[in-house]
């Protein structure tokens, strides 16, 4: 890739880019698989992405249907190369076509970040609910432990139905087919009833009594060898051996010691438990506490954020909540309609569109004026709150994709706020405590917070006025 400043003109820096042939190869088998996992469509042995997206869905160029994305994962590696953080994401603008075997050249107008100064960098004050353990989460997990190890046990016979618990063999084929065997067994426990099995297989066992055997054909799903599901006829022959009944057991010292020898007893036990929930609760309290000493720096921001930052900041709040929406199943229409309608819909974006950019600057003004460093540590938070099962790999896939400029800038406004937590002046209140003061407090919060979002419509109403 090259990239050639074109011109500069303030925090607005115009490039040049060439993209090589290999690298828009690359973007393009990428995006292709992208697409295919968004569409759920599975990959097949022998056969590329674009011939399955053709074979399931009659896409004739995929290329052609996934070339946006490919030409919008070039723009984060221009500015990781460069090492520009924006004030918002900026659209490429080609300048030749995007096609396998050529270059691709586009041009791109970055507005860079701005600097804002505070009024004020001393120590800030704010009230948060003091952090308390959770002993119902521990009794949950205990309880679901139990239910973990529980056992099944004979019971008086009857004629099974919906809802009980049975011993069965089974001998299962495809019609006049071959023998499935995951489904074969010379005893099982099945409980009737809860999807384990088709429909039809539940309605074939029902009324049996222990010893009978049935033989009996069922419906139930299956894949063509063209990887399309299809309903399959099944055979099967059941004997019911016995009516079960669930055992759960007691989590006490006995067990303990029986089950997990690495615990003296049910109080180590609970107290590893309590150790790990206690850590994911305390990385939210941290959140929570930081998210109010953020926003109380923010009232100490000093300046006018500009139309084009804004509006930009603004689309790029919109796509990230089309996707949280379709993510959850629905349409962006059900999502506003849900919400109060489309004004109220496009006010709550402009008020958080704001919230973010001045809390975000502040942080950054913080950054600048302590002369803060992030570390490493910082930037494993960081990633550990994308994916907590495996922060490394959170941070290689974003420093690949080139959002490494994303990264730091998150890893030095993190910096600021445990900086700016150590330095406060914090005053605890009881979440359990309902006396008149806490009570008094919150009340006078809310009205704060009442007020200053309704700061926060009047400007954004105002850079609404001035755009129009």
């Amino acid at each position: 890739m090259k990239i050639v400043k074109k011109k500069t003109e303030g925090d607005v820096v115009t490039l040049d880019v060439t993209v090589t042939t290999s690298e828009v190869s690359e973007a393009l088998n990428q995006a292709q698989i992208q697409f295919c996992n968004q569409m759920g469509l599975h990959p097949q042995k022998g056969k590329t992405p674009a011939e399955v997206a053709s074979a399931q869905l009659g896409i004739k160029d995929l290329d052609e249907v996934v070339s946006p994305q490919a030409m919008d994962a070039f723009v984060p590696r221009v500015l990781d190369k460069q090492n520009i953080i924006p004030a918002f994401t900026p659209t490429p603008n080609p300048q030749t076509p995007l096609k396998r075997g050529h270059t691709y050249k586009f041009e791109l107008v970055v507005t860079g970040k701005p600097r804002y100064e505070l009024k004020s960098y001393d120590p800030i004050e704010f009230r948060v609910q003091r952090y308390t353990s959770d002993e119902s989460a521990i009794d949950e997990q205990i309880k679901q432990m139990a239910e973990n190890y529980a056992t099944y046990v004979a019971t008086d016979p009857k004629a099974i139905g919906k809802g009980d618990n049975v011993l069965l063999a089974i001998e299962c084929n495809r019609k006049g087919g071959e023998r499935i065997d995951g489904l074969c067994t010379d005893g099982r426990t099945y409980s009737i009833g809860i999807g384990l099995m088709p429909e039809g297989f539940d309605k074939g066992i029902e009324g049996m009594q222990p010893g009978d055997t049935r033989s009996f054909e069922f419906e139930g799903p299956d894949i063509d060898d063209d990887g399309n599901e299809i309903t399959e006829t099944y055979e099967a022959t059941v004997t019911l051996k016995e009516v079960q009944k669930k055992q759960i057991p007691e989590i006490d010292d006995a067990w303990v010691q029986k089950n997990m020898p690495m615990y003296h007893n049910l109080e180590d036990l609970r107290k590893m438990i309590g150790g790990e929930i206690d850590r994911g609760r305390r990385r939210q309290y941290d959140d929570y506490v930081r998210n109010v000493a953020a926003a109380e720096l923010a009232k100490r921001f000093d300046g006018k954020i500009e139309d084009a930052v804004y509006e930009g900041s603004m689309r790029e709040l919109q796509k990230e909540m089309r996707q949280q929406v379709a993510q959850q199943g629905m349409t962006f229409d059900q999502f506003v309609e849900q919400n109060g309608g489309e004004q109220q819909v496009s006010m709550m974006m402009m008020m958080e569109t704001r919230q973010r950019l001045v809390q975000g600057y502040a942080l950054d003004a913080l950054y600048r004026h302590a002369h803060l460093q992030f570390t490493d540590e910082d930037l494993d938070e960081v990633c550990a709150g994308m994916n907590p099962q495996a922060p490394g790999r959170a941070r290689q896939a974003m420093e690949q994709s080139g959002f490494g400029f994303a990264l730091r800038e998150s890893a030095e406004r993190l910096r600021a706020c445990k900086y700016l937590v150590e330095h406060a002046t914090i005053t605890y209140t009881d979440p359990d405590n309902a006396n008149v003061e806490a009570e008094t407090v919150e009340k006078a919060d809310e009205a704060e917070k009442a007020a200053q979002d309704a700061d926060a419509a009047a400007d954004a109403s105002e850079d609404t006025a001035s755009e129009k």
